[in-house]
């Protein structure tokens, strides 16, 4: 094992500890707001709207909610992060190594996109009290969350190298995020919109990452699943490609 895989893996080490030591503050919230989620949309709405394009509304919600649960996540995960150690000027110890500025952002991405993955099987999990959780597309479904969580852990990045104070962080996940996604199709059909609406909708990229979720999950899409993929992976190396940029720079990472 060479230097800068060591490297690597003990900065990737040290982010998972980060926040595998406080299942309290990553694990539980997500678990406890799906559980309501579900208990609400679920069980008391999902009985009187019935099925949805052939399956039950609360498995036509679950996907929809993996893909919240992961994008929040990862997103805050990295944003956090990196602002708390520009906060506290620990970052510097990062940066004062001999990684490479492409390992630096590797390890936050990656350590970013593994916790949204595990915030992703936490929802599924709780989906499983509720209702059956079928997987029409394991090969899609494995595709699409890497990507999503990989996309917001990039974005994290660059939230974290932006913002000058915790405000920023929350504006950017409680005011930005989560309502994209809320506005992406997570608790209605596409169809049922009116075409204006409809069309207006599509310019949302999260109606993209959702359906692309839905079709893994039910098998269930309004959108072609492989230009969803294809859009979602430009996307994610263009992000990347900022991160690394950023670093390269030092923006945000020195006065």
């Amino acid at each position: 094992m060479n230097q800068n895989t060591t490297q690597l893996k003990t900065l990737i080490r040290r982010e998972i500890l980060r926040f595998v030591r406080r299942p309290y503050n990553t694990f539980l919230p997500p678990i406890i707001t799906n559980a309501l989620y579900f208990s609400v949309f679920g069980v008391i709405l999902g009985s009187r709207i019935g099925s949805i394009a052939g399956v039950s509304y609360i498995q036509f919600v679950l996907p929809g909610l993996v893909v919240l649960g992961a994008i929040s996540d990862s997103f805050e995960n990295a944003s956090f992060t990196i602002f708390h150690g520009r906060w506290n000027e620990y970052i510097q110890a990062v940066l004062t190594s001999p990684m490479s500025n492409r390992d630096m952002v590797s390890a936050y991405v990656a350590a970013s996109a593994l916790r949204g993955i595990i915030t992703s099987l936490l929802i599924i999990g709780v989906g499983l009290i509720f209702t059956s959780v079928p997987v029409a597309n394991p090969l899609y479904l494995t595709a699409f969350i890497l990507l999503i969580t990989t996309l917001f852990g990039g974005l994290g990045v660059i939230g974290g190298l932006w913002a000058s104070d915790f405000d920023y962080l929350t504006v950017m996940n409680q005011f930005i995020l989560r309502p994209l996604v809320f506005f992406g199709a997570v608790f209605y059909s596409l169809e049922v919109l009116p075409p204006v609406w409809r069309t207006v909708s599509l310019f949302n990229p999260m109606v993209y990452m959702v359906n692309g979720v839905r079709y893994g999950m039910i098998g269930v899409t309004e959108i072609d699943p492989t230009t969803s993929l294809l859009v979602l992976s430009g996307a994610t190396v263009a992000v990347l490609a900022i991160d690394f940029s950023l670093f390269k720079r030092g923006y945000g990472l020195s006065e």
